[in-house]
């Protein structure tokens, strides 16, 4: 098996960046010690290269901008003229040793085929793969080609590699037409070899057409308004030169409007043709012919909510119109979006089993935080999960909702008015496909009666009537936990402007408790820079005696089991051993001997201090025949106070990703959000609760 694998293609634009961000996205999965290198660059010491920059930025590499790459184009052209190809070719294989040495895995880029003949150009890949003794992945640009152009390009370009002795390990075909991507890989298939994995990936339309930015680069144009919009995607242009209501009829869906800037009314109609639910986005404006529009239609313009790009130049509008449709569109550092959209698209299409058998033979001990966010969104992903999220006018809510659709991680329920809602989501400029979600209002849904009874039913012992059971169900957080309840959803995630008492107190009075479980507690995934740690409890038991201690710790350690994290639980306190003596260490001592009754199988040692606990030097000085001292997995807290201060001040000062709080011993999934929760902490609770439905749906 090797450890490295060399992307190459036999022209510009072939897309190798979808396979470059798929394939180190699933290396992440199987270790932290990647590294990323470009033989020969396009950049120079003032224009860094895009790929190194995105790849370095995405994947938080290790390595330093100098050292992913050995020669810029320009030095290396200088090189070969002068004669010292030997020279050209030691560096680089010198450049690539350093950092196999470094890495688990080196993905090599091969050469990007611009500003010089591409017969040279190729011949120098094969000739930098066969030194450095790596198979190559073929990404072939098959924009515009038949099937049958495709398989000639194919065989013609593999056996050019497999003749000169470099094994060719993959062929994918790149931007293939959808209604064509059958037959591509079943003729590819039949006239390759068998060893050569062969993967088609679609054309798409976000990948294939420029954002605002790139064009804004591209044309050297000044930005006047919507610097944050500058990634809306370009799908069609238009010249802005006739009447207004001729102009309104050839909008489509993410047009570029291109108007001499004395055209206020276009500039004003096409703003508001963007916020008018009767039209579609627009993407953003240029304003050709170097002028300036009027002092009153700025004015108008500072005063609206939603502004797209509006860019200005210098040339004429029939010019500029022609530029653009010029421009190659790329993916950058900062395009999110555009990330997600390829690492989906290589998830899709290629069979990451067999690459795996192909290329990599290894498993990393060390869980890191890429690794296991990775891992719970493949899993979440494998099963889906239904999911209501009951706060769907709030911002982070919305943002994260798209991600999760677009990804394709769950189905989702969103509780609030459908007007509001459509109306937030294109403020926020989401590419949100309303249709892909459930929008239901409680007070208008055909559930809310139902609902309403089923609630009577279950509360009327505790004294509620009626009338208080449907004032109840008006409530979102009532109404989406009975729809937990009742089955119509598979988990509940809200919290970001609710209090943690008002998400799970319906939780508490009929989703209720697991059996056997008699506490309900929380636990939150510490993803610090080599491992992830499972803190419990942080977020739900102000005070716990030695018996909610034990609930608590057991079902913290079942829950890093279904994560996929082998638990060795450390019951924290002041004292490790025997050292110590007060009521609070004897609350954590008589905790630990009731996990060990009740769990014998599980591994766990208390009390212990938290340094004991984590560090191997500290845990063998300190408890010398402990399991669990000095490698904890799970650690377990006094109180909430100690928790919930420890888990702030080891994510605030280390930089640590906290997933959750998730909650346990429920009957089923229902999980709290922090009010300061960001975008990353409400997608990265979701997934957690599909994992928790999938498990539930098992049982």
């Amino acid at each position: 098996m090797t450890n490295a694998i060399y992307l190459t293609t036999t022209e510009p634009y072939s897309g190798k960046s979808i396979f470059a961000l798929g394939l180190m996205n699933f290396l992440a999965s199987k270790t932290d010690r990647l590294a990323y290198f470009k033989p020969i660059i396009s950049g120079n010491k003032t224009e860094k290269d895009r790929r190194l920059e995105l790849i370095g930025k995405h994947f938080n590499l290790p390595q330093g901008y100098e050292e992913m790459y050995a020669f810029t184009r320009k030095k290396a052209i200088k090189e070969i003229n002068k004669g010292n190809e030997s020279f050209l070719i030691d560096t680089i294989i010198d450049k690539f040793k350093n950092l196999q040495d470094q890495a688990d895995f080196v993905v090599v880029e091969g050469t990007d085929f611009t500003d010089v003949n591409t017969n040279v150009e190729f011949d120098g890949n094969v000739a930098i793969a066969k030194n450095l003794g790596i198979p190559a992945a073929i990404i072939l640009n098959c924009a515009g080609r038949t099937p049958s152009e495709i398989l000639d390009l194919a065989m013609a370009t593999t056996n050019s590699f497999m003749v000169k002795g470099v094994q060719v390990l993959t062929v994918v075909a790149n931007k293939v037409e959808k209604t064509k991507l059958e037959e591509v890989l079943r003729r590819l298939n039949h006239v390759l070899p068998s060893s050569i994995l062969v993967t088609a990936i679609p054309t798409h339309e976000s990948l294939s057409n420029p954002t605002l930015e790139e064009i804004r680069e591209s044309l050297g144009a000044k930005l006047l308004f919507g610097e944050k919009l500058l990634t809306n995607r370009v799908d069609h242009s238009i010249v802005g030169a006739m009447q207004l209501h001729n102009f309104l009829e050839r909008l489509k869906n993410n047009t570029l409007v291109v108007t001499p800037g004395d055209r206020g009314d276009i500039i004003i109609g096409a703003l508001q043709a963007n916020v008018s639910r009767n039209f579609g986005k627009v993407a953003g404006i240029i304003v050709s012919g170097g002028m300036y529009p009027e002092p009153s239609i700025v004015k108008l313009i500072e005063g609206l909510e939603t502004i797209v790009p509006i860019l200005q130049v210098e040339d004429g509008t029939f010019m500029v119109v022609t530029q653009v449709n010029q421009i190659r569109a790329r993916i950058s550092a900062s395009d999110k979006e555009k990330i997600a959209l390829a690492i989906r698209l290589f998830e899709e299409n290629v069979d990451e089993k067999a690459l795996s058998d192909r290329i990599v033979n290894f498993n990393s001990e060390i869980m890191t935080p890429r690794m296991f966010q990775y891992q719970i969104v493949k899993r979440a992903k494998e099963q889906k999960k239904h999911i209501v999220l009951p706060e769907g006018t709030d911002e982070r809510i919305l943002i994260a909702a798209d991600m999760l659709i677009r990804q394709k991680v769950v189905d989702l329920t969103i509780l609030g008015d459908r007007e509001e809602i459509e109306v937030a989501v294109k403020k926020l400029n989401l590419s949100l496909d309303l249709d892909q979600v459930n929008i239901e209002n409680p007070t208008d849904s055909p559930r809310f009666e139902a609902y309403a009874q089923t609630l009577y039913e279950l509360r009327k012992s505790k004294g509620v009537t009626l009338e208080m059971a449907k004032d109840l169900m008006q409530d979102v957080s009532y109404f989406g936990t009975m729809m937990v309840y009742k089955g119509e959803a598979d988990g509940m995630v809200s919290g970001a402007v609710h209090t943690t008492q008002h998400t799970i107190r319906p939780a508490l009075q009929f989703v209720k408790t697991k059996p056997g479980v008699n506490t309900v507690s929380s636990v939150f995934f510490m993803c610090l820079p080599n491992r992830v740690s499972v803190f419990g409890d942080c977020a739900v038991v102000p005070n716990p005696t030695s018996e909610q201690l034990a609930d608590i710790a057991i079902s913290s350690a079942e829950s890093a089991m279904m994560f996929g994290i082998e638990p060795k639980i450390a019951m924290l306190s002041y004292s490790s051993g025997t050292s110590g003596e007060g009521e609070e260490v004897e609350k954590v001592r008589k905790a630990t001997l009731l996990v060990k009754e009740r769990r014998p199988d599980l591994k766990v040692e208390g009390p212990i201090q938290y340094d004991a606990a984590v560090d191997p030097g500290v845990g063998r000085q300190k408890l010398p025949n402990s399991e669990v001292a000095g490698q904890a997995s799970v650690l377990i807290f006094p109180d909430l106070n100690t928790g919930n201060n420890t888990y702030k001040a080891v994510q605030r000062e280390t930089g640590a990703i906290a997933i959750g709080p998730m909650l346990q011993g429920l009957n089923k999934p229902v999980n709290d959000l922090s009010r300061g929760c960001t975008v990353i902490d409400v997608f990265n609770t979701v997934v957690i609760t599909a994992i928790q439905a999938q498990e539930s749906s098992v049982k």
